[in-house]
């Protein structure tokens, strides 16, 4: 039998939550930046109601701890630390660069994916991956710049990338900054239409590569820089 595990995230526009049962993800999600803290634990109780379990059931919990909106980081990561307090429960940290990486890559499989999140003030969180014998592989840590002063072409060829490869891409980053960043890369990347990561992207990543846990006082964000904002997207 697989564990039970629950996963979190609101590191971003996208409130959602993922339980796995066995074989079965039951998940909710709703795109409200301002609403987070009204909307986790309901949908945390409305999946546990729809198994059929309690809190006390669960084996592992998962959390999204950026980068992405502070605020969002802040109440998701708060949350389940509250949750696996209760539940004497370890939490595995997942990266929402992450996560949408692997999102895409079921979408669609490219040889490369750069993962880009809106930042605020002009900048973007992003991190580049190498999609190598069915696995992900990061090229580097998540970084946070401006989409003029990246130069993700000499990035990417410092990981070996061949002009033959594909390239894919994910995220808010390139919804905003998608001209800057497509001048900076060698060849057109594709839209792995992915926009937001999700609890389930999560799940399945913290259990396919293995993400380490940890006592819920040891759990760490990922805030990537020190200024933070938040400001709702155009449309959203």
């Amino acid at each position: 039998m697989k564990p039970t595990l629950l996963a979190i995230d609101t590191s971003t526009e996208n409130c959602s939550v993922a339980l796995q049962v066995d074989n079965t993800v039951i998940s909710r999600e709703m795109e409200s930046p301002r609403e987070h803290s009204q909307r986790l634990l309901p949908f945390v109780q409305a999946v546990l109601e729809e198994a059929d379990i309690k809190l006390s059931d669960v084996d592992g919990l998962i959390v999204g701890i950026g980068p992405g909106s502070f605020t969002g980081v802040r109440i998701g990561v708060s949350i389940a630390q509250g949750l696996a307090f209760g539940a004497s429960l370890k939490v595995n940290g997942v990266s929402s660069l992450d996560a949408m990486a692997l999102e895409g890559s079921q979408n669609r499989v490219t040889d490369w994916i750069i993962s880009a999140i809106d930042a605020r003030m002009g900048e973007v969180y992003w991190r580049v991956y190498q999609h190598r014998d069915g696995h992900l592989q990061a090229c580097a840590t998540a970084k946070v710049d401006k989409p003029e002063q990246l130069n993700l072409a000499a990035e990417l060829e410092r990981h070996g990338y061949q002009a033959s490869e594909s390239i894919g891409y994910v995220g808010t980053g390139w919804e905003t900054y998608r001209e800057q960043l497509a001048a900076t890369v060698a060849v057109t990347p594709q839209s792995l239409n992915c926009v937001l990561p999700t609890a389930e992207a999560m799940l399945r990543w913290a259990q396919l590569y293995n993400e380490p846990a940890v006592a819920a006082d040891e759990l760490e964000p990922l805030y990537v820089r020190n200024e933070v904002t938040w400001k709702k997207l155009p449309g959203r």
